[in-house]
């Protein structure tokens, strides 16, 4: 008999981690998989390399006896921790089980997922959340929300150390909504997950206003209205996948460069669309992420935030195998005006790339701020503040490119020499001015225009007069505001020779604590 004891404790093992491996059993995974959703496991074997996953935790349970917990344990306590690897990098991650009490967070289940932060931080590695759960266990009270506060300051102390991304694949509310907010980028997916802080039915009883899941918290409405998401994916594989993708552009921490690779695609490459991309009415709109895609490598570009503020366009793409990190106007949406949103959208993608030393790369066609009411009331000032502080404060090679308009204070803003722009180029098209020529004349020469007979005719010539003075690239370079003046076409060859120079920049901010954005 002794000899089988070994035998019977291995095959005890193997049974409990068969138990764990089914979460809350197989009626819940099959309630799972009929909502359109993935289980915790079959998410993460999307997400990280095959057979990649190293997990830890994996039979813990709860210590909760009120309410008849004592007689509800299930191995892993809802949610599924460890490492993995994402095109062979290493990552860190956990996935909350949705059959397991809701996915709902207690205190055993908020320390299994701080442990795995804790080794990422240690270690230097991403930290991926993948988050579907019902938000605090109401029967562990004050317990859970302190297993919540733990995890919030974890993703505060690796926030610009670490990179954070988080997944919503179900519900998360309350307090549960503060740790992808804290996160570097979050994703969600359309009509199966949802982001708020009060659900619909608190909504209708506090004031009054019916409103759907949908409509209040999901994937779509924080894409475009909130700005909390900065994807809106299809479905729950769109979803990994696209994590997947954007983890290829980041190093895995603030020490270590962005990853690089080789390409077919030749820096030298020279692109002659460009030379006739800018239309010659000044006024007439034209895609910038047609002008993107004609200088990256192969035409990938791979946006954040696409369908929030949309005049404002950032996002990771290659150029020379490099990853890089774009900041562009763009001219058709409200002809790539700076807002309150957009602005505040720029800078917190601004500062995620100097966090982790990713090379920032602006094209620049920006007619100004935004008027009106509406936007100084809610702070136009200060937001616009954020993107300019911003830019100010960013030490990794900063390259912009003027292709038409860089007006008022937005020029400035944008990258501008003026707040250590490391190369400043312009297209021959570009116009750069205090204001755009009708603007200005209507100010320099209000009362000469009024006191002509044809003020039509006098104030057509006298806007004609001011474009060939001021509304061009060559004052601005003759003051060394501008380091050249490129045909667009090579401007591929020019950035890239940029970051090669720009490879090696050193440049440090004052001493300090940290600063005081005007948040």
């Amino acid at each position: 008999m002794s000899k089988r004891k070994p035998a019977d404790k291995v095959h005890h093992l193997r049974e409990l981690k068969r138990t764990a491996e089914l979460g809350g059993g197989s009626a819940r995974i099959d309630e799972q998989h009929r909502k359109g959703k993935l289980t915790a496991r079959e998410r993460l074997e999307v997400l990280l390399d095959r057979n990649s996953f190293e997990e830890v935790d994996k039979l813990v349970e709860h210590r909760s006896h009120d309410f008849g917990l004592d007689k509800q344990k299930y191995p892993g306590d809802g949610v599924v921790t460890g490492s993995g690897r994402i095109d062979g990098r290493l990552v860190f991650a956990f996935s909350q089980d949705f059959t397991v009490f809701g996915g709902s967070l207690s205190e055993a289940h908020a320390e299994k997922i701080c442990k795995i932060m804790d080794m990422a931080l240690k270690v230097g590695s991403p930290i991926i959340g993948l988050n579907d759960s019902g938000g605090a266990r109401i029967q562990e009270g004050v317990v859970s929300l302190g297993g919540y506060a733990e995890i919030f300051l974890r993703n505060t102390l690796a926030s610009g150390v670490i990179p954070q991304i988080s997944a919503v694949m179900g519900p998360c509310a309350g307090g549960a909504v503060y740790s992808p907010a804290i996160t570097d980028f979050t994703f969600m997916v359309k009509d199966t997950s949802y982001m708020f802080v009060t659900g619909p039915n608190v909504v209708k009883t506090v004031t009054h206003e019916d409103v759907s899941f949908e409509d209040l918290g999901g994937a779509v409405t924080h894409a475009t209205k909130s700005g909390v998401a900065h994807f809106a994916c299809e479905n729950e594989v769109d979803c990994l996948q696209s994590i997947r993708r954007l983890v290829g552009y980041l190093p895995p921490n603030n020490i270590d460069p962005p990853p690089s690779s080789r390409t077919e695609d030749d820096p030298e490459r020279r692109e002659s669309k460009l030379d006739s991309i800018v239309p010659e009415n000044p006024s007439k709109p034209y895609d910038m992420k047609e002008v993107i895609g004609l200088v990256v490598d192969n035409a990938d570009f791979f946006e954040v935030h696409t369908l929030y503020a949309p005049n404002i366009i950032v996002g990771f793409a290659r150029l020379g195998g490099r990853s890089i990190g774009i900041v562009a106007n763009q001219p058709s949406v409200l002809a790539g005006v700076l807002d309150i949103d957009s602005s505040v959208k720029g800078a917190r993608f601004v500062r995620f790339c100097d966090a982790f030393n990713i090379p920032l790369i602006v094209f620049e066609d920006v007619p100004g701020f935004l008027p009106g009411t509406d936007q100084e009331w809610r702070g136009i000032i200060r937001q616009g503040a954020k993107l300019l502080y911003a830019f100010c404060e960013a030490t990794v090679p900063k390259i912009t490119v003027i292709t038409r308009k860089g007006y008022g204070g937005a020029y400035d803003v944008m990258n501008s020499k003026h707040i250590r722009g490391d190369f400043n180029y312009a297209w021959p098209t570009a116009e750069i001015a205090v204001m755009g020529p009708e603007g200005a004349v209507e100010i320099i020469f209000k009362r000469e225009i009024a006191k002509s007979r044809n003020k039509a005719k006098a104030l057509a010539q006298k806007v004609e007069d001011y474009r060939k003075k001021f509304a061009n690239p060559y004052i601005a370079a003759a003051r060394g505001y501008l380091d050249d003046i490129i045909e667009p076409s090579e401007t591929r060859p020019k950035l890239a020779h940029a970051l090669q120079i720009l490879s090696n920049k050193v440049d440090r901010n004052p001493r300090k604590k940290h600063g005081n954005i005007p948040l």
